[in-house]
C-alpha cells in the first residue's frame, strides 16, 4: 500500500472505531458486532505498526495501554476541586434549602439532582477538541497526572465531536460485573483481593503500567463543566447536556426538581433501588441548577455553598469487641481503638473502630467482649453505635484508661478543658512516628511513596528521628529495606527531591504546628511571604492576621520559641527545602493605594466580551478589591456587562455606582 493510501485509509479506521466506539461504550448502543470492530482494529494496528509516522495521540490503538512510567507528574488544577457539604437526613436538605434561599437575591432556587458515583474523582482537559490531560482530584488544588491510564477508559473519547477547549469533571469508576472479575483473578493466584470497587478503581489509575489499567475494564460518568472557551451556559443541567452533545458520557439517572419537595422523593427512590446498579453510589449530589445563582452563593473554605451531597444511612452490622487498643498520636492524644471480630460493612472489612477517648466508653457502657453495633459514619469511618447489652454472659471485663504513655511510659496529663488523656514528652516514638507520617501526607509535604508503612520501617531502622532526615536518605540505605528494589528506592528518592520546591504553606501545614490547619497555613504564608517572618512575629502581629485568633497566635509563638524547631527549620534550610510563598500574592497596600478598588466590594453581572469573569476577578483583587456575588447596601461598585438583570436594577435603586465594561477595563489599564 502506497503512503498516501495508507494515510488515508489510517484516517477512515479512526474515525470509523472512535463512533463506534462511542456507541458502544458512552452511550451502551452498540451499532456493530465486535467481530466487526475487532477486525477494524486489527487493521489500523497492523497499518499503524507499517507507516509509524501516521500515528497520533488520538488514535483508539492508544487504549491497550502505553510504556510504563517512572512516576506520576503533579498538576496544578486551574480552578479547585473542591469536596462537597454532607447530609444524612431530610432535615438536613430542608437545612440546606433553607440556607440557600437566605443566601438568593435573584430568584427561587431550583435543583439538579444526580447519582453521587462511587470511584476516583477525575479532571479532563481538551484543546480543540483533542484530550491533552487528565488529573486526580489530590488534594483539590494539586492532582497527578494520570493522563495515559485515563486513555485506557474507553467512555473517554480522544476527541469530541466539536473542536472546542474545555475542561470537564467526573467520576472513573470500576463497574461491579468488572470487580468481581478483577478479584476471582486475584485469589486465583493468590494475591490479596481489592475491598471494594472504589479502592480497585482508585488502585487501577494510580498504576505505573498504563496496561494493567487497560485491562481493569474501567468506566466514567462527566458531571460539570469547570472551563470552556466561547460556549455560554446558564444552568447545570444544560451543562450535562452539552456534555453529552461533546460526545462524553453523562449518567442518564439525573433529575432536574424545582423543588426542594421534588429533591427529597427523588433521593428517598434511591435508598432501595441503588442496590440493581451495575457500579456502586454512595449517595445523591444535589446542585442549585442556574449558574448565576451559583455564583451569587458562592463557596466556602472546603466547599461550595450551591451544592450538597446527601449520604445514604450507614448500615449497621453486629460484632464482637475483643480488646481496646491505645494509639498515640502526633500532638501526644491517646485515643482508644476497638479491636472488633472481622465484619463487613458497606462493602469493606472492618476490624478496629475509634472510641475518641475514655468518657465516651463510660457514657455508652462498652466493655470488652461485648457485642456492639457497628456503622460507617458517611460510609468512611467505622464507629460503634451501642452495646447489646441483653447478649451479655457476665464475663465482660471493665476498661480504664493507663495513667502512662503506652509507648514512651511517660505520665498522662489532661489538659484544661480537654477531654483526652495526653502524651507531653516531646521524644515519645509515637509522635514522632505520627508527625513524620503527617509531615509526608497529602496536604503536607505530598511525598509519594512514603506512607505509614515505609515511615514506621524507617523509624525502626533508625534511619530518621525527625522530618530534616527524610531529606538525607541515600540510596544505600534504602536499597537494603525490606520491599525496597531499585526502581522503588529511585521513585521514593526522587518524590522527596521534587517536594523541596514546594510553597511554604505545604511546609507550615506539615510541621505539625497546634490549631494550625491546611487553610490557616495557607493564610500564613500569603500574609509573611517567608518563615522567617513568621518566626519573628510577635503575638499581636499574628493576631492581627485575618482568621488567626488568640489560640492560634498563642501557638505558633510558643512552637517557634523552641530551640528544637529554630534548629530544625535551618537544617531543613541547609537542605534546600523552601521556606518562601510561591503562591499567588496577596496585593501590596503601597502598590494599588492609587487603585480605584482598594478595599472596595465590587459585584461583577451581566455578560462580559472583552474578560472573563474569573479575568475581571483577578484584576479586582490585585488592586486590593473584593468581589462578592451579591448586591447590597455594602456594594462600592457594580460592573455591569451585556443583559444585566435584577443585580443592576437592585444597583440603581440603592445609588450604587455602575461601570460598563469598557470603563472597568480602561480603570484597569491605568
Amino acid at each position: 500500500m502506497e503512503k498516501h493510501e495508507a494515510k488515508s485509509r489510517i484516517e477512515k479506521l479512526r474515525e470509523l472505531l472512535n463512533e463506534y466506539g462511542h456507541h458502544y461504550y458512552g452511550l451502551d448502543k452498540p451499532i456493530v458486532s465486535d467481530a466487526e470492530y475487532d477486525q477494524l482494529m486489527q487493521e489500523l494496528i497492523s497499518l499503524e505498526e507499517q507507516f509509524p509516522e501516521f500515528i497520533t495521540s488520538d488514535s483508539p490503538t492508544v487504549r491497550v495501554g502505553g510504556e510504563p512510567l517512572p512516576f506520576f507528574d503533579k498538576v496544578q488544577h486551574d480552578v479547585p476541586m473542591l469536596s462537597l457539604g454532607n447530609a444524612f437526613n431530610e432535615d438536613d436538605l430542608r437545612d440546606f434549602d433553607r440556607r440557600v434561599r437566605q443566601g438568593l437575591t435573584n430568584g427561587e432556587p431550583t435543583y439538579s439532582c444526580e447519582l453521587k458515583i462511587d470511584g476516583l474523582a477525575v479532571s479532563l482537559k481538551y484543546e480543540q477538541g483533542k484530550f491533552v490531560r487528565g488529573a486526580t482530584r489530590g488534594d483539590g488544588t494539586i492532582g497527578e497526572d494520570i493522563t495515559q491510564n485515563l486513555k485506557t477508559i474507553r467512555s473517554i473519547p480522544l476527541r469530541l465531536k466539536e473542536e472546542v477547549t474545555i475542561e470537564v469533571r467526573g467520576e472513573a469508576f470500576m463497574p461491579k460485573s468488572s470487580f468481581t472479575t478483577l478479584n476471582e483473578a486475584k485469589e486465583a493466584v493468590g494475591e490479596e483481593k481489592f475491598a471494594n470497587p472504589r479502592n480497585a478503581a482508585a488502585g487501577s489509575l494510580r498504576q505505573l503500567n498504563p496496561k494493567v489499567a487497560a485491562k481493569r475494564n474501567l468506566d466514567i460518568f462527566l458531571y460539570s463543566i469547570s472551563r470552556i472557551e466561547n460556549e455560554t451556559i446558564t444552568s447545570h443541567h444544560q451543562a450535562l447536556n452539552y456534555i453529552k452533545q461533546l460526545g462524553l458520557k453523562i449518567n442518564q439517572e439525573s433529575r432536574y426538581c424545582k423543588r426542594i419537595d421534588e429533591v427529597i422523593e427523588y433521593v428517598q427512590s434511591w435508598v432501595e433501588k441503588r442496590a440493581n446498579l451495575p457500579y456502586e453510589i454512595d449517595g445523591i449530589v444535589i446542585k442549585v441548577d442556574a449558574l448565576e445563582q451559583q455564583k451569587t452563593l458562592g463557596f466556602t473554605a472546603k466547599s461550595p455553598r450551591w451544592a450538597i451531597a446527601y449520604k445514604f444511612p450507614a448500615e449497621e452490622v453486629v460484632t464482637k469487641l475483643t480488646g481496646i487498643d491505645l494509639n498515640v498520636g502526633r500532638t501526644g492524644v491517646v485515643t482508644p481503638t476497638a479491636i472488633l471480630e472481622p465484619v463487613t460493612v458497606a462493602g469493606t472489612t472492618v476490624k478496629r473502630a475509634s472510641l475518641h477517648n475514655e468518657d465516651l466508653i463510660r457514657e455508652k457502657d462498652i466493655k470488652i467482649g461485648d457485642s456492639v453495633v457497628v456503622k460507617k459514619a458517611g460510609d468512611i469511618i467505622p464507629e460503634v453505635v451501642n452495646v447489646l447489652l441483653e447478649l451479655r454472659t457476665g464475663e465482660e471485663q471493665d476498661f480504664h484508661m493507663p495513667t502512662h504513655c503506652p509507648e514512651c511510659e511517660s505520665e498522662l496529663v489532661r489538659l484544661e478543658e480537654e477531654v483526652a488523656l495526653r502524651c507531653i514528652n516531646p521524644k515519645c516514638p509515637a509522635q514522632i512516628r505520627e508527625g513524620l507520617t503527617h509531615f509526608v501526607s497529602r496536604n503536607a509535604m505530598n511525598i509519594d511513596g512514603l506512607g505509614e508503612r515505609v515511615i514506621a520501617q524507617l523509624f525502626a531502622e533508625g534511619l530518621v528521628e525527625d522530618v530534616a532526615d527524610l531529606y538525607k536518605l541515600k540510596r544505600e540505605q534504602l536499597i537494603e529495606l525490606e520491599r525496597m528494589g531499585e526502581k522503588s528506592v529511585e521513585n521514593l528518592l526522587n518524590a522527596i527531591e521534587t517536594t523541596k520546591i514546594n510553597s511554604l504553606e505545604k511546609l507550615l501545614f506539615g510541621l505539625g504546628i497546634r490549631f494550625v490547619g491546611a487553610k490557616a497555613a495557607k493564610t500564613l504564608a500569603m500574609h509573611f511571604e517567608t518563615i522567617e517572618a513568621i518566626q519573628e512575629a510577635d503575638f499581636e502581629t499574628l493576631k492581627s492576621v485575618n482568621e488567626i485568633g488568640e489560640k492560634m497566635a498563642n501557638s505558633i509563638v510558643n512552637y517557634f520559641e523552641q530551640v528544637e524547631v529554630q534548629d530544625l527549620i535551618g537544617e531543613l534550610r541547609e537542605l534546600g527545602v523552601n521556606m518562601t510563598y510561591t503562591g499567588p500574592k496577596l496585593p501590596s497596600t503601597e502598590d494599588v493605594k492609587e487603585s480605584p478598588f482598594l478595599n472596595k466590594t465590587i459585584v461583577l453581572t451581566g455578560k462580559l466580551t472583552q474578560l472573563t469573569r474569573d479575568e475581571a476577578k483577578q484584576k479586582i483583587e490585585a488592586l486590593g478589591g473584593k468581589v462578592t456575588g451579591s448586591v447590597s447596601k455594602k456594594t462600592d461598585l457594580v460592573v455591569a456587562g451585556e443583559d444585566a438583570g435584577s443585580k443592576l436594577a437592585k444597583a440603581e435603586q440603592l445609588g450604587i455606582t455602575v461601570w460598563s465594561e469598557e470603563q472597568f477595563i480602561q480603570e484597569t489599564a491605568n
